[in-house]
């Protein structure tokens, strides 16, 4: 696990950060979007406090997920967040290793959590994503990605309101095209980003139906 989520002051900035970020509701709703109406098993990696799991529950009553983290804090607040909730497992996981046994899904989705690992991990960790993939499921990463340019990165930067020394130091960030040509040798069809501004870009794809 990235050594800075697994403390509790870290955690909490993040969190009461969180709803500030520009325009990040226009990328979650797009993620709505792309979850079939009568999908099933939903994953949610790195879930931190569940937030990208819950708005999914509550447009797709009908389905039941998995909130995968592996920083106690956030673990602690998706635990708070789910408590009457049921239908929902919490588990504890690290993803820099491999994914756990946890079955299949018809939807696994990530909320700025990928990329905090390394790039090799990162294609791994999506190859791993489509193994557990049913026919015809969908993945929607929701992720910070790198600028183009060092400019356009502190541009992201004054968006954001923070100054070079606030950056998040297990931030590993990498571009949109080498991703999505990751997606799409994996297998994964119809991979696009689906959404983005600036340094938020959704990637998406498919798991082709049988």
């Amino acid at each position: 696990m990235i050594e800075e989520w697994s403390e509790p002051a870290h955690a909490s900035w993040y969190l009461s950060i969180a709803d500030r970020f520009p325009h990040r509701k226009e990328g979650e709703a797009v993620v709505l979007e792309q979850i079939p109406h009568d999908v099933g098993r939903v994953l949610d990696l790195g879930t931190g406090d569940g937030r990208l799991l819950a708005l999914i529950l509550s447009v797709r009553p009908g389905a039941c997920g998995v909130a995968l983290d592996g920083s106690e804090p956030m673990l602690k607040a998706a635990k708070e967040r789910f408590r009457d909730q049921g239908g929902v497992d919490v588990v504890a996981h690290d993803l820099t290793r491999p994914l756990p046994d946890l079955g299949t899904f018809d939807a696994v989705v990530s909320s700025f959590a990928i990329h905090h690992l390394e790039h090799d991990r990162k294609r791994q960790l999506y190859a791993e994503i489509f193994d557990v993939l049913q026919p015809g499921g969908v993945f929607c990463n929701l992720e910070h990605v790198s600028s183009p340019t060092p400019q356009l990165h502190a541009r992201w930067r004054r968006a954001l309101g923070i100054d070079k020394e606030q950056e998040d130091a297990s931030n590993r960030c990498l571009d949109v095209g080498t991703q999505l040509d990751w997606l799409r040798q994996i297998g994964y069809r119809d991979v696009d980003c689906y959404w983005k501004w600036m340094e938020m870009a959704l990637l998406c794809g498919l798991r082709a139906g049988s």
